[in-house]
């Protein structure tokens, strides 16, 4: 993540300040901290969807297009038998609680979280795995 910070050249130290904590969240802190700057501020975190294939010719391929994927959706495709343990892990990653993670997972297959960044869905994944989900990251 320095490396990141250090190739934008930020030179405000409160920026840097915020990065660094906000770099060290949990997903679940990340999870409160986005609905508190939306709800403080009136704006959505919510990636715009018009993202489709863009200048992708006849040579362009899917590896390519995967390799350069920065967001993405963490998508439940099946709960499996072990409802209890996924809405538990659903609450979690989401921050939502009790009544709106059962209601999540009631939905299967459902989006679970939107726009995340690589590690962000891959840990998500793991941990809806882990509960008994079948996860898929689109």
């Amino acid at each position: 993540m320095n490396t990141e910070t250090e190739e934008l050249e930020i030179k405000s130290p409160k920026v840097k300040e915020a990065l660094e904590i906000i770099s060290g969240l949990s997903l679940l802190e990340a999870s409160e901290l986005k609905k508190a700057i939306e709800n403080k501020f009136g704006v959505s975190a919510a990636a715009p969807v018009a993202i489709a294939a863009a200048g992708g010719g006849a040579g362009s391929s899917n590896d390519n297009a995967e390799a350069e994927k920065t967001s993405f959706d963490v998508v439940i495709s099946s709960v499996g038998s072990a409802k209890l343990q996924v809405v538990k892990a659903v609450k979690e990653v989401t921050g939502l609680a009790l009544k709106e993670a059962k209601e999540l997972v009631d939905q299967a297959p459902k989006e679970v979280l939107k726009g995340a960044n690589k590690s962000k869905a891959e840990e998500a994944k793991g941990i809806l795995e882990k509960a008994g989900a079948s996860v898929e990251l689109k």
